[in-house]
C-alpha cells in the first residue's frame, strides 16, 4: 500500500512539473488586488504618451509588433478615481481612447449603466490629454453639463477656440476653474489637489494631480519638462505620497534618430533612476513610470529596458492595474 501511495505521489509530482514547464510564463496569474480589498482606488486606464500606440506613421520594430499581433493596443495615459461605496468615479484626462477608457472604469462600479463619470480632470492643452472631450459633443454621446475641471489658461482655450467652444455654449461640458495647489473635495472620502509644473505651455499651464483619501496620497505627473526646472523638489514631493506616477516618456537620449529631442523635453527614465539613486529602496518602489512613447522600450512586458527598470526598484505601469487609496 506504502508503494501504490509513493508511486501516486511521485506520478503527481512529475505531471505538475510537467505542466508547469509548457504553461507560458506571459499568463499572468490571478491575484488579489487593491480594488478587491477597497471602496477606494486608482485605476490605470492608459499608459501610453499623446500618439498612443501603434503610432502614426511608424513603421519601426516598436510598432510592427502591434501589426504583427505580438503586442496589443495601448490606450493613451489616463487614471480613473473610483468609489465603489458611493458609486462615485472620476477620469484625470480626456483622451483620444475615452471611448474605451468610460467602457472600462463604468466596469468598477458596482452600478454599471453610469456612462459618464462624475467628473473630468485635465492636465493642458496637448492632444493626448483633452481632445477626447469632441466625443462628448452632439456629433457623438451629446452629454449634458458634463463637470470638466481645468485650470484658468485650459479654461480659457476652451471657451475660446472651436470646436470646444462649441461644447460649452450647447452644455455639453460644464467648465469649473481649478487653482493650483487648492484642494478639490469629491466626496467625504477623496480629493484632488492640482500642482503646477513647467511643460511648454503652448496653450495653457501644466499641472499633475495629488489624489487623497483619509488613508493614502498618489501622485500624478505624466508630464514635465525636466525635474530640475521644477521649483520643487520631486525627492521631497515622493516622499510626501504613496505612489508617484511619474513621466516616462522617454527612456533615453537618442531614442528618436532625427528628431531634435530638446524640442519635446521630458526627464528621460534614465535621468530619472540616476536622481532617484538616492531613495532607499522603500522610496523608490513608490515610482512607477508612465506616459510611454512608443519607442520606449517600458511600453513592453518584457524588454531589457523594463527589466533594469525593475532591478533598479523601480515599476513600469500596466494598463489595468489598480492602486488602493
Amino acid at each position: 500500500m506504502k508503494k501504490i501511495s509513493s508511486f501516486f505521489s511521485i506520478s503527481l509530482t512529475f505531471i505538475l512539473f510537467f505542466l508547469s514547464a509548457f504553461i507560458p510564463d506571459n499568463i499572468e496569474k490571478k491575484t488579489t488586488t487593491p480594488a478587491d480589498l477597497s471602496d477606494c482606488f486608482i485605476a490605470v486606464l492608459g499608459i501610453a504618451q499623446d500618439g498612443g500606440y501603434p503610432h502614426i506613421g511608424c513603421h519601426k520594430s516598436c510598432c510592427e509588433a502591434y501589426w504583427q499581433h505580438k503586442e496589443e493596443k495601448k490606450n493613451v495615459v489616463c487614471l480613473g478615481i473610483i468609489d465603489k461605496k458611493n458609486n462615485q468615479c472620476w477620469m484625470i484626462e480626456a483622451t483620444p481612447d475615452i471611448t474605451f477608457q468610460l467602457r472600462k472604469l463604468e466596469t468598477y462600479l458596482p452600478d454599471h449603466s453610469k456612462i459618464l463619470p462624475d467628473g473630468i480632470f485635465l492636465t493642458h492643452a496637448h492632444i493626448g490629454h483633452y481632445t477626447g472631450l469632441m466625443e462628448l459633443g452632439r456629433e457623438a454621446l451629446n452629454s449634458k453639463e458634463e463637470k470638466v475641471y481645468a485650470m484658468p489658461r485650459m479654461k480659457t482655450f476652451l471657451e475660446t477656440n472651436g470646436p470646444w467652444s462649441q461644447l460649452v455654449k450647447l452644455n455639453n461640458i460644464n467648465l469649473t476653474e481649478l487653482k493650483a495647489d487648492s484642494a478639490i473635495q469629491l466626496n467625504d472620502e477623496l480629493k484632488i489637489t492640482p500642482i503646477l509644473v513647467p511643460h511648454r505651455d503652448e496653450f495653457s499651464e501644466t499641472v499633475g494631480y495629488r489624489i487623497e483619501s483619509h488613508h493614502k496620497k498618489v501622485l500624478f505627473i505624466p508630464d514635465i519638462d525636466k525635474w530640475e526646472k521644477w521649483n520643487r523638489s520631486i525627492i521631497d514631493e515622493i516622499k510626501k505620497v504613496d505612489v508617484a506616477l511619474l513621466d516616462g516618456t522617454f527612456y533615453k537620449d537618442g531614442e528618436l534618430p532625427g528628431r531634435a529631442m530638446n524640442e519635446i523635453p521630458h526627464p528621460f527614465v534614465e535621468e530619472s533612476m540616476k536622481k532617484f539613486s538616492e531613495l532607499d529602496s522603500n522610496e523608490k518602489s513608490k515610482i512607477i513610470f508612465i506616459h510611454f512613447n512608443h519607442t520606449n522600450p517600458l511600453m513592453k512586458k518584457e524588454s531589457t529596458g523594463r527589466n533594469e527598470l525593475e532591478k533598479s526598484g523601480y515599476r513600469a505601469a500596466s494598463e489595468g492595474e489598480v492602486i488602493g487609496l
